[in-house]
């Protein structure tokens, strides 16, 4: 395109005086696109007043937080900051990545307040948003956590360690369970899985395992994740949905199980210890999972239990799933577990 740069631009307009330029914006605004007329209004209107200074140890209103929070996620989730919603002013929609740093920050500082609950919901409600907002647009942005430096690893980290200590290690199982299931992303919680937020992002399951304080804890957490899963598999359809011979209640179950795959190692290596086996039997079968990752863990329990040839056999059939499954491979070597034909060809293609 062949256009002035700002040197060459700014040079042209130091002949003009103000009414000049008053003339050509304008001309601009009266003539120009609607996006362009949202623009200009948006830069001409007064700037709103800002938010009262906070002294670095006054903790924020937790209530007020959490109503700001869930206005914000409602108008959000209704699509007001992506269209043309007279709720929100065109300015706002451009600046909207400082207002949730603004609402996230303040969150996770209110939940340092006596009464912490209502400060617990509005960390929920941003979390749940940034899950949304990885799959669907409601900002005009590529990549929405990234733009708004939002790391859910580490609110997350502040909301479980804060009801680890206000409530003992019962509640945060019964409340972190779902939530964990809801939110455990195996690729982080960006679009693009690269930029300084990615970096920084650690796995919730990660996050889980650093707050556990003993063993009775572990055995509580993975008998609220259990009813967890329980409540996923009675809410998921007798039939599943069929679009084109397009599974989308198995794509869930296998999503899933990717998604929680660290979780079930973690799962897998101190349960037994615990007097708590039991438990991964149920989960090796549970209906809420499928796919290679469940087959996976359904062959390292049994090749812990001592049944080599069904473990085997597992890993083949989960080969045949995903025959260029790096960790699929590993394991087949460590037991002695024959490939399939696809899986062969890949094994070659990562030995080169």
């Amino acid at each position: 395109m062949n256009r002035m740069n700002r040197e060459e631009f700014f040079a042209k307009l130091a002949g003009l005086d103000e009414e000049r330029l008053r003339k050509v914006l304008w001309n601009l605004y009266w003539r120009g696109a609607a996006p362009v007329r949202e623009r200009i209004e948006a830069e001409i209107a007064p700037a709103p007043p800002g938010p009262r200074a906070r002294p670095r140890d006054e903790v924020p209103d937790p209530v007020r937080v959490r109503e700001e929070v869930r206005e914000f996620v409602a108008l959000a989730r209704a699509g007001s900051y992506l269209a043309g919603d007279r709720q929100v002013s065109p300015k706002e929609r451009t600046r909207w990545r400082f207002t949730f740093r603004r609402l996230a920050d303040e969150a996770q500082a209110a939940l340092a307040a006596q009464d912490s609950r209502p400060a617990e919901d509005a960390v929920e409600a941003l979390v749940d948003l940034a899950c949304y907002v990885k799959s669907y647009d409601c900002f005009r942005s590529e990549d929405p956590m990234e733009a708004a430096r939002f790391i859910v690893s580490d609110a997350v980290a502040a909301l479980w360690g804060r009801m680890l200590t206000r409530y003992g290690a019962a509640v945060p199982a019964e409340h972190g369970m779902p939530q964990l299931v809801r939110w455990e992303s195996r690729y982080g919680w960006t679009r693009t899985g690269f930029g300084a937020v990615s970096e920084r992002e650690t796995s919730l399951a990660s996050v889980l395992a650093r707050l556990l304080p003993d063993p009775d804890a572990w055995v509580a957490c993975a008998d609220e994740y259990l009813q967890a899963l329980d409540r996923l598999a009675q809410t998921q359809p007798g039939r599943a949905k069929r679009v084109y011979d397009y599974d989308s209640s198995a794509y869930e179950r296998k999503r899933r199980s990717g998604d929680l795959a660290e979780w079930h190692g973690m799962l897998l290596e101190r349960l037994a210890d615990y007097d708590a086996a039991d438990r991964l039997t149920r989960l090796a079968a549970h209906s809420a999972l499928a796919g290679a990752e469940s087959l996976l863990f359904q062959a390292r329990l049994a090749w812990r239990d001592g049944e080599a040839d069904r473990a085997r056999a597992l890993v083949g059939e989960a080969l045949t799933e995903l025959p260029g499954h790096q960790e699929l491979h590993t394991f087949a070597a460590e037991i002695g577990a024959p490939l399939p034909v696809r899986a062969q060809e890949a094994a070659r293609r990562l030995s080169r």
